[in-house]
């Protein structure tokens, strides 16, 4: 058995499909429930070659036979990844897309959101902050307005995830986090990494050694402003690195108001928690240039939504559609995109929709399992659903229920995202407590 494996050049859609169906909106949740890195499964979603245990891991929970999809005419000796893997992981970095490839949203528009977004963009040193729970469309809203930068104004983009960073080998250590950071963005923008030509080990800090890389090599080959767009900011918050960081982000911003070359990056800050790392307030990126949060589509969005899927629907259809999953653009999409394909109608689809037999079964079921493994938030959110109105939980609590998209924040407090959710993880309390 060969020691890597891809997935054949025919199967790919249908890999692709099979993420979708068993419920994982985008390929970052498929790589979290099966802990591996981000750049592991969009290789193998992308037919680049794999260690052989994982591509059978991933293939088991799609439910695809890793035999028939596997492409048996390369052993994958030759595959860049092979050779990539091969790299320390300080200085590897992903050659995959973004995960806006993985999904399938519709744009709808909201204003003034897009255009302030790129008025902000077209500053010098611009710093922009979006927030929003995960699916609500944060990377949609980039993939609107970012490309505008680009025709329009010639600006170069840099898309990072830093769910490419590993948590053990990146976010306990600063110089190896600072380091795959400058080499991600470089490789992002073709220049090849040179770090041992700007990383002075022995008498500079990281921070410093960070700063020169980007003010003496990326910025200063840069003929036109560039646009680093920094996505799931929020998973350096628990981790040692966090304040060190993010403080870097607010220098590089301040610094573009006396210093020229710095006047060339306009950064993207996008986070889907609050900010609940302890940052001096001179030194925080979250105080500090434009703020946009990004909230659920209102009834007329709705309807603009509807119509994009070919759908003619009413006020009063969009209502009942809203009264189970609110406002949310993947579960409107989702139910769209179904009644577009399927034909049914709307009351059969609110039907079955809180049940494991309705379209968002896989859905609902991976945000059980995810639960399950965290006894605390199990209890938490328990009080949000026997709770008609709001309720204040522990912090971390709410900012993770809500990072997950499964409550709104009111305030210090917190309430349940939709009845969709009260109605299926009621069931699930009540099937527990019987089991109990």
């Amino acid at each position: 058995m060969p020691r890597s494996v891809k997935v054949g050049k025919e199967f790919i859609d249908q890999v692709k499909a099979a993420v979708q169906r068993q419920g994982y909106p985008r390929q970052k949740d498929l790589a979290e429930e099966l802990g591996l890195s981000l750049a592991t499964v969009s290789n193998f979603l992308n037919g680049k070659s794999i260690d052989c245990l994982n591509f059978q891991e991933i293939c088991d929970r799609l439910g695809l036979d890793w035999k028939a999809i596997a492409d048996h005419n390369s052993n994958g000796s030759n595959d860049t990844t092979a050779i990539e893997n091969k790299l320390p992981p300080e200085v590897s970095f992903a050659t995959c897309p973004d995960e806006s490839e993985m999904e399938d949203f519709i744009y709808v528009e909201r204003p003034p959101i897009e255009s302030i977004c790129e008025q902000a963009l077209c500053q010098s040193g611009a710093l922009l902050r979006i927030k929003a729970p995960g699916l609500m469309g944060k990377t949609s809203l980039m993939d609107k307005v970012l490309p505008q930068l680009v025709s329009r104004k010639g600006y170069k983009i840099v898309r990072l995830n830093l769910h490419y960073a590993e948590e053990k080998t990146h976010f306990s250590n600063l110089d190896k986090f600072l380091q795959w950071f400058c080499v991600s963005v470089g490789e992002r923008l073709g220049m090849p990494n040179q770090l041992a030509d700007y990383w002075d080990e022995e008498y500079s800090t990281s921070k410093t050694n960070c700063n020169t890389y980007f003010e003496q090599y990326l910025l200063k080959h840069s003929e036109t402003p560039i646009v680093l767009c920094l996505d799931e900011v929020e998973r350096v918050f628990p981790h040692p690195v966090a304040t060190e960081f993010l403080g870097l982000l607010r220098v590089w911003h301040e610094d573009a108001k006396t210093r020229h070359i710095w006047k060339k990056l306009r950064l993207v800050v996008i986070h889907s928690t609050e900010v609940y790392v302890k940052l001096n307030v001179n030194e925080s990126p979250f105080n500090v240039g434009v703020a946009v949060e990004l909230r659920e589509f209102t009834p007329e969005q709705v309807q603009n939504l509807a119509e994009k899927y070919g759908l003619t629907w009413d006020l009063a259809q969009v209502t009942q559609l809203m009264d189970m999953v609110g406002g949310h653009p993947y579960l409107l999409g989702q139910a769209f995109s179904y009644l577009q394909m399927y034909g049914v109608t709307l009351e059969e689809l609110l039907q079955n929709a809180p049940t494991e037999a309705g379209i968002y079964g896989n859905h609902l079921r991976r945000y059980w399992g995810m639960l399950q493994q965290h006894l605390g938030l199990v209890e938490a959110l328990k009080k949000v659903v026997m709770t008609s109105g709001t309720v204040q939980l522990e912090p971390i609590q709410g900012y993770t229920l809500y990072r997950l998209g499964l409550v709104h924040q009111a305030g210090n407090k917190v309430k349940i995202a939709c009845n969709l959710y009260r109605q299926y993880f009621d069931y699930c309390f009540q099937v527990s407590s019987l089991g109990a």
